[in-house]
């Protein structure tokens, strides 16, 4: 059984891993909502389509599939290295959820008295991503791996 050192961490890798946790946790916050004058209702993101909790699900994945290498668990054999693996889960993720919030309906009527629209959980994922695709960006660069479709 692998353990589990945070000093083998860098902080890329930290970062990685720490856009992981914010999106697992933003997956359970409103990502869509609805308002009128006092009321208001919200869906999280696993309420509000494939295409979104995917991606999310994908962020998450890169996340642990990074702490899961550096801790020396026993990952499976793949064609991929772990470079390509991570950026390319973090980049199709981030990518998913970025199409899920702008195909969000959203509108704002008498003066925000009615209103509905993206909610902060989204907003976090694609923060999270966006700086997850950043850091795994330099780890696969860091690897040395040729691109999948590269010859």
């Amino acid at each position: 059984m692998a353990q589990f050192d945070m000093k083998k961490l860098s902080l890329g890798d930290k970062v990685v891993a720490g856009a992981g946790v914010v999106t697992l946790i933003s997956l359970f916050l409103p990502w869509l909502g609805y308002s009128v004058g006092s009321f208001s209702a919200s869906e999280s993101g696993w309420g509000t389509g494939f295409i979104g909790w995917f991606g999310a699900v994908l962020i998450v994945v890169a996340a642990v599939y990074l702490v899961m290498m550096r801790s020396g668990a026993n990952l499976p054999d793949i064609s991929w290295g772990p470079g390509v693996v991570v950026f390319g889960a973090s980049l199709v993720g981030t990518l998913l959820v970025l199409l899920r919030w702008l195909t969000l309906p959203h509108a704002s009527y008498a003066g925000g008295y009615y209103s509905w629209g993206p909610r902060i959980g989204i907003y976090l994922t694609l923060v999270a991503g966006i700086f997850q695709v950043i850091y795994a960006l330099r780890f696969f660069r860091s690897t040395g791996e040729r691109a999948p479709w590269v010859k």
